[in-house]
């Protein structure tokens, strides 16, 4: 007789639960307009914007926590971190540099912040506080190559090879 799989914990469901994402889907191109909108705003501080820059690299690295191959499951950890990662970006920008930016586009505030409910209460708390903890370790990591001079050096070395004849 074959053995069924055994059951999982009602947080493994609740971490699998990614139809409360449907709906952001819809609002996608709107979300990434207000998503290039941010990026490009010199008040929203570097730290935040690596860590798009990190959920990107996620995406196109090789290396998965769940392998592509698995049908379904296999694309759910790339939707995971990616709406994690603008979770945790849209936490860090100030409400009223959010609202300026909604209103210019003429984005309902309040959809947004229905979804972004909908995603922290469907993210295990574990995962979140993970990720909440990453611009700090990124500002930390910024400070110490700047103590140590690396920055400086990598600036002039850069600018020694584009002075260089082509």
């Amino acid at each position: 007789m074959p053995r069924l799989p055994a059951r999982r914990g009602p947080g493994f469901l609740r971490s699998l639960n990614y139809l409360a994402f449907l709906p952001l889907a819809s609002r996608a191109p709107t979300y990434g307009r207000l998503l290039m909108a941010l990026l490009a705003d010199d008040r929203i501080p570097p730290s935040r914007k690596a860590i798009l820059g990190l959920a990107a690299g996620y995406l196109l690295s090789p290396i998965d926590l769940i392998p592509e191959a698995i049908p379904i499951l296999g694309a759910l950890d790339d939707v995971a971190v990616v709406i994690i990662a603008l979770d945790v970006f849209l936490e860090g920008v100030p409400r009223s540099l959010l609202d300026e930016r909604l209103q210019e586009l003429g984005i309902d505030g309040g959809e947004l912040d229905a979804d972004l409910a909908r995603v922290r209460r469907t993210v295990p708390r574990p995962v979140r506080a993970l990720f909440k903890r990453l611009p700090a370790a990124i500002d930390g990591a910024a400070s110490l190559i700047r103590r140590s001079g690396a920055d400086r050096r990598l600036r002039d070395w850069i600018s020694k090879e584009e002075a260089l004849p082509a």
